[in-house]
């Protein structure tokens, strides 16, 4: 674990991304704790640009923008994490019974899969959105469905390289059950290129969702994120260019950060994969 931090600690788009996400936490866990109240209306207030009082400026109503900008990034990265969770551990359980269950189960799997991928993500998501009605909990359903197939995949392939090793050969000739194999010998050995493609994935998840908040798909208010922050600065761009300035500058450096600790991680995890100076 030291080895793989000094790693991507040594490469220059690492030690960005790093320091990028750890900004984005700071914001997100530290910023509602120290900030004003984010749904505190103080109208003749309003459209009012950065200042000691309010360091990003107020919104339409007279909201504290960074308040409010604090606990969208909160939720982005609460969302995000649970997508990932959701299709990590869904792709996980199908990788592993495709690559150890059999010819059928192979199939129904990549089929599965393939069903899935046959769609572009944002369609699929929208879709299945619209069809089943807006809401926080449908919009995490949606999109983890929709990134269910990588992990499966990643999954699959790195599991079928390791069922034929002697080790696990040796594990079934001791008699170990099938959970056990897979829980003590191949867990531990594929869970190094799922854990770089979930954090490569969660910009795309943050992404996701901020597009179908902004068209009202997603997160619904009272509660808040970067999705229905920057929609309402869009509404209100010819009085005010702050709420969305603020609100896209957060989601870009959130992105990038992710993006470059991602790339870093499969560098350090795969050397094959080394960009070169």
């Amino acid at each position: 674990m030291t080895a793989l931090i000094q790693d991507v600690w040594h490469e220059r788009g690492g030690r960005t991304g790093v320091l990028l996400v750890l900004l984005i936490l700071g914001l997100a866990l530290i910023g509602p704790l120290v900030t004003a109240d984010p749904n505190r209306i103080d109208v003749p207030m309003r459209f009012l640009p950065p200042s000691l009082a309010h360091p990003l400026g107020t919104d339409n109503l007279g909201r504290d923008l960074l308040a409010r900008v604090a606990v969208g990034t909160r939720s982005a990265l609460w969302i995000a994490c649970i997508v990932i969770a959701l299709s990590m551990t869904g792709g996980l359980v199908l990788g592993v019974t495709a690559a150890l269950s059999g010819r059928l189960a192979d199939r129904l799997v990549i089929g599965f899969c393939d069903i899935i991928s046959a769609f572009p993500s944002y369609i699929l998501v929208f879709s299945l959105v619209a069809l089943y009605g807006a809401g926080l909990g449908k919009l995490v359903f949606a999109i983890a469905l929709a990134f269910l197939p990588q992990f499966a995949r990643i999954t699959r392939s790195q599991t079928l390289t390791l069922r034929n090793r002697p080790f696990i050969e040796s594990a079934r000739l001791m008699g170990l059950p099938a959970p056990k194999i897979v829980v003590r010998h191949v867990l531990p050995n594929i869970l190094g290129p799922v854990i770089v493609l979930a954090s490569m994935n969660i910009p795309s998840v943050i992404t996701a969702e901020a597009a179908m908040s902004f068209i009202g798909l997603g997160v619904q208010p009272p509660q808040t994120s970067l999705g229905t922050l920057i929609r309402d600065g869009y509404v209100f761009l010819d009085q005010s260019w702050w709420p969305i300035i603020s609100a896209v500058a957060v989601l870009g450096l959130a992105t990038l950060g992710c993006t470059l600790l991602g790339e870093a991680l499969r560098d350090a995890v795969d050397p094959k994969m080394r960009r070169q100076p």
